[in-house]
């Protein structure tokens, strides 16, 4: 990679055509509307409809992508996923998607047009499709031949009533990896931070059959019905005939929405990001970045920071005390520190580290309140946050429509990227952040003017709170919005060797 240029040549990105005003969930909710949407910058939330899953997101992508490059799908050398959505616990999702690109081209390119494509589905939370893209970048650099498509997919599900549900979305992004790329050339400077936490998790959970009939017949009212009794007259034999009747005593269930404690999660955020930061300068400065100086002040080269936002502005809240150790290194500190009406804490200080967090957290408030830092994030990292506004939180995909949004809204606006370098901040919880960067390449508009990220917001169409209820519970058997022209979940197999196997048409 040192002696090619390789990187992003184009993006596509999939939004279900469904979304929830921000001010109706807070309505209902008894949310004080300021509060999620000068806040936290939350507008309103993509909502999946009845046809749309993790695979159909990607594959609609995907085909996008195709489509508007003219790609013989033959020529793809893999399609790597990163998501948190997989519909399976042993075949990758990827394999959906993949076969969905192959009803769809077929006819027009073989019916082994994908055979020799490679798949897989990368995992770590939010951070996977960062890891799918460092993977496909590192693959790519070994053959001048080798073209890859990096896939994000996910919804962002939590429970209702939950202090995550307001920040829920969905959607997927298709990125073409190769050489000579006219979008975005990515350098080989990667910083990593890893730490395995439990800020936010999916895990396992068991319930015993006695648990799950005493649950029913609790709600039934039934009180001279013992469980155990019911568990005996199970079928002796191995044969599985049912949910109840299988052999294991616990059943494992896997439920769509989060562990998650949110205050912990920010904090691991801001101190992965932080690591990875400092890990990226000293590998940059190591193979002749800046000199080979690891004190450089790296933020005043990026033109662009773009982050993954599980909210919109979540970035701009979490970023103040790498903005602080940069500004220490240029020499404007002084001036910023005099505008602080506050001493800064010292961990020397305290006796105790979590009234020293508590007044560093307070402290880094006032920080992201000067003039300098809210400059800062107008200039490098606002245009970032504009479709996160309107999307929500899409996991893994969440970085590269923060990358979308800004380049869209930077061409749109004329902008002069000087540069033209910009800076990225991945997260995953579990956790693991990685830093990299990338510097825009001359035909960087023509590829951005086929975006349509705006476009796509508007032809959205607007669902009342009781119909996200319905569709947040499975409740609706019909989707609100008829499929059109897309990838689209037509059936799920229910018994034998078919059951939960997932069945997709293409609707023209």
């Amino acid at each position: 990679m040192k002696h090619a240029s390789i990187g992003i040549d184009d993006m596509s990105l999939y939004i279900p055509k469904l979304y929830l005003d921000i001010e109706d969930l807070a309505n209902e909710r008894n949310i004080e509307y300021a509060k999620l949407h000068f806040g936290l910058g939350l507008t309103s939330m993509a909502v999946p409809d009845v046809h749309e899953d993790a695979a159909t997101m990607a594959a609609n992508a995907v085909a996008d992508l195709i489509d508007k490059n003219n790609i013989d799908p033959s020529a793809i050398g893999r399609i790597y996923m990163g998501t948190e959505s997989a519909l399976d616990g042993a075949k990758p999702t990827a394999t959906y998607v993949l076969e969905m690109l192959r009803d769809k081209y077929h006819e027009q390119y073989g019916s082994d047009c994908f055979l020799n494509c490679d798949v897989v589905d990368l995992t770590f939370a939010c951070v996977g499709g960062v890891d799918a893209l460092n993977n496909t970048l590192d693959w790519v650099a070994v053959d001048d031949e080798r073209i890859g498509i990096v896939v994000t997919t996910d919804l962002a599900k939590y429970e209702l009533g939950s202090t995550g549900e307001y920040t829920q979305g969905a959607g997927a992004i298709a990125m073409l990896v190769k050489r000579n790329p006219r979008l975005l050339a990515i350098r080989d400077h990667w910083g990593v931070a890893t730490v395995g936490v439990h800020d936010f998790f999916k895990p396992k959970r068991t319930a015993s059959k006695v648990q799950i009939i005493d649950e029913v017949l609790n709600l039934a009212g039934i009180k001279d019905i013992n469980a155990n009794e019911i568990i005996e007259k199970l079928d002796a034999s191995l044969e599985v005939k049912g949910v109840l009747d299988v052999n294991e005593v616990n059943l494992t269930l896997q439920k769509e929405t989060p562990v998650f404690d949110g205050q912990y999660s920010n904090l691991c955020y801001q101190e992965r990001i932080r690591q990875a930061f400092d890990n990226f300068r000293k590998k940059a400065a190591g193979n002749g970045r800046f000199n080979g100086n690891q004190e450089h002040v790296v933020t005043e080269e990026w033109d662009r920071l773009i982050f993954h936002l599980p909210y919109a502005f979540h970035a701009k809240r979490i970023f103040p005390e790498i903005f602080m150790e940069e500004a220490k290194r240029s020499g404007t500190w002084p001036e910023i520190k005099a505008s602080i009406e506050m001493d800064e804490p010292l961990m020397s200080e305290f006796a105790d580290k979590e009234m020293f967090l508590k007044t560093k957290a307070q402290y880094l408030r006032l920080v992201s309140k000067t003039g300098h830092y809210k400059q800062f994030v107008a200039e490098k990292m606002e245009k970032g946050q504009r479709a996160s506004r309107e999307v929500g939180n899409m996991y893994a995909c969440s970085i590269f429509l923060a990358l979308m949004s800004s380049l869209e809204a930077d061409y749109l606006e004329g902008s002069n990227l000087k540069n033209g370098l910009i800076g990225f901040f991945g997260y995953g919880s579990g956790s693991k952040s990685k830093v990299f960067e990338g510097k825009l390449q001359p035909g960087w508009k023509e590829v951005v003017a086929g975006f349509k990220v705006t476009e796509q917001l508007k032809k959205r169409t607007r669902i009342d709170y009781p119909t996200y209820e319905k569709l947040h519970s499975g409740k609706l058997e019909e989707s609100v919005v008829t499929a059109g022209k897309e990838f689209n979940l037509s059936h799920i197999g229910k018994d034998g060797v078919v059951e939960g196997a997932r069945y997709y048409a293409w609707t023209e």
